[in-house]
């Protein structure tokens, strides 16, 4: 059980987000999945509705009916907003949303990396971002996944102080570790010549990786057929929206 009172280090995933164009639906599906309850906001904060374990928040989803593409927004942890806009624009990358305030919650930013991929930073006020985090039907890792990874590698090392190192255990994958300046995992780097435009995945964690796959499906989204990988069990879900995301049972 990982529940936190405080907001995380700098350079840690801190908080996601989707916007969907049926909110409703997102909430039937998402429900159905994880056994969220949801706070929606009122009007004029865009009905921008909390996902709930025990309670607090772990993640949001917001109506957008102009989405098209949708996926899973992750936002990492700074102490200063507008000086990690500054160095995501240094290290070359680009500022879609100027550092703003959100209310008493917080101050954020929409950047995107050298790679092209999306992510948010979140300075964290009243609202910490996710509250429970690595245990089942929260959030447990986020991996970038793009066909250069030698520029992430030297985009995220300049705008969060990472270290890296490679990783033994999967020899044939071009995967680094990203780790803040305490040594702390906060997840990694794939390259894939194939992988298209790049972009963070997100996995949650599940007890039952065939069950939640199961019920994905029969709430309307597409589960791929679960596999076993060197550190547990996972699958591949889209929702009925088209955002795509796994869950997955850690090995014990």
């Amino acid at each position: 059980m990982s529940e936190l009172t405080s907001a995380p280090p700098a350079g840690t995933p801190t908080w996601i987000d989707l916007g969907v164009p049926d909110l409703d639906r997102a909430i039937e599906f998402y429900g159905a999945l994880f056994g969220w309850e949801f706070d929606v906001g009122p009007e004029m904060a865009g009905r921008y509705t909390m996902c709930l374990l025990r309670g607090k928040p772990v993640a949001a989803i917001a109506p957008n009916p102009e989405a098209t593409d949708v996926w899973w927004n992750v936002y990492f942890a700074t102490e200063d907003c507008d000086a990690s806009a500054a160095a995501v624009e240094r290290a070359g990358g680009s500022v879609l949303v100027a550092p703003m305030d959100v209310m008493d919650k917080g101050r954020m930013a929409i950047v995107t990396d050298v790679t092209g991929a999306q992510f948010g930073l979140w300075q964290a006020d009243a609202h910490l971002g996710s509250e429970i985090v690595n245990e089942p039907n929260a959030l447990l890792r986020n991996d970038l996944i793009t066909a250069d990874p030698r520029a992430a590698r030297d985009f995220y090392t300049a705008v969060f102080g990472y270290t890296q190192d490679s990783n033994p255990d999967l020899p044939d994958v071009d995967f680094t570790f990203l780790r803040r300046p305490d040594g702390h995992e906060i997840g990694g780097i794939v390259g894939d010549p194939e992988a298209g435009a790049s972009r963070w995945t997100t996995l949650f964690q599940v007890d039952d990786v065939d069950a939640v796959a199961r019920r994905a499906a029969d709430a309307g989204g597409i589960a791929g057929e679960p596999f076993d990988m060197i550190y547990g069990r996972l699958a591949d879900i889209t929702d009925p929206f088209g955002a795509r995301f796994q869950v997955g049972s850690p090995k014990r």
